[in-house]
């Protein structure tokens, strides 16, 4: 055997070894994601035949809702219930009110949640998580409890009536997005931070210029439960807002329920409209979203 054909003959069976693993994780790999897809493809199914449903019921006459069986493609389409929807009801201002809502909503908990969150997670100080328990133990209290007693509060200041109850509250924080933001700082390295210090930059400094642009996937995720929040609050608005001039879209679906029956097509149309941009909004901010859940160690929670 010559010189050169024992590196050869040893070297062809290691090359078709690693081959042979490579190739066994992969089809590994593609068993496990065709039992995954097989489980949920299956669920997604199920968790979406509502929404089929809701859309199917828009573009409904009134004489197919209530027949059985079901019937899922309506004959014909009614598409004229989509523009009687919304001149129905003044559609766009309570959709106009609920923006104003949200907006300050979500400037309020950018506001006041991030330096909460950031003092808990990076500034050492006396009695920090104990103070911080008693925030997070504030999540076990239901709204139900507070209603009443934030209602008086409100009167008494004479809130009642206008935005101000649906939006002040948020100026003074939350303790989720708190709780959420602490656990974002805190997957950052102390070394940062105390570099900065070392060369001489405030706490203020530090917050603003080092930890804030860090932060803006578990930002944008607040963002996004924020706004989903006061889109579709009901509660709320239904407490305050007595006068339908200043009713969020929520309290405008309450009228397609008529003294006689529901208009249920107009209501499913309606309904439609407003999941669209929800829907919309989820797409083109999924990877920030699903990145900053991941981050602040809520996965699988």
């Amino acid at each position: 055997m010559t010189e050169q054909a024992i590196p050869h003959a040893v070297v062809q069976p290691t090359t078709q070894r690693v081959h042979l693993v490579r190739f066994g994780r992969r089809y590994h790999r593609a068993i496990r994601e065709g039992l995954s897809h097989l489980v949920l493809i299956p669920l997604a199914i199920i968790y979406m035949v509502p929404f089929f449903w809701m859309i199917s019921t828009s573009l409904k006459p009134d004489t197919q809702i209530f027949l059985w069986p079901p019937v899922w493609i309506p004959k014909p389409f009614v598409w004229a219930n989509y523009p009687e929807a919304i001149n129905f009801i003044p559609f766009w201002a309570y959709v106009k009110n609920t923006l104003v809502i949200a907006s300050f909503a979500i400037v309020g908990v950018l506001f006041s949640c991030p330096p909460v969150a950031y003092s808990f997670s990076r500034i050492p100080w006396a009695g920090r998580n104990t103070l911080f328990m008693m925030t997070i133990a504030t999540m076990m209290l239901p709204y139900q409890v507070t209603m009443i007693p934030l209602f008086i509060i409100f009167s008494r200041l004479g809130w009642v009536g206008g935005y101000l109850p649906l939006i002040v509250p948020h100026f003074f924080g939350g303790a989720f997005y708190i709780f959420l933001l602490r656990q974002f700082f805190m997957t950052i390295p102390q070394d940062l931070t105390d570099a900065a210090r070392i060369d001489g930059a405030s706490e203020m400094r530090i917050y603003t210029r080092l930890m804030l642009p860090l932060t803006r996937p578990a930002l944008a995720t607040i963002v996004v439960f924020e706004f989903l929040a006061r889109w579709r609050d009901f509660l709320g608005p239904l407490i305050y807002l007595n006068t339908p001039e200043k009713y969020t879209i929520s309290l405008g679906l309450q009228m397609f329920r008529l003294e006689h029956g529901t208009e249920w097509a107009l209501l499913m149309a309606a309904s439609i409209v407003l999941t669209t941009p929800v829907i919309v909004l989820f797409f083109f901010v999924q990877r920030t979203f699903i990145q900053g859940i991941t981050l602040t160690g809520l996965k699988g929670v």
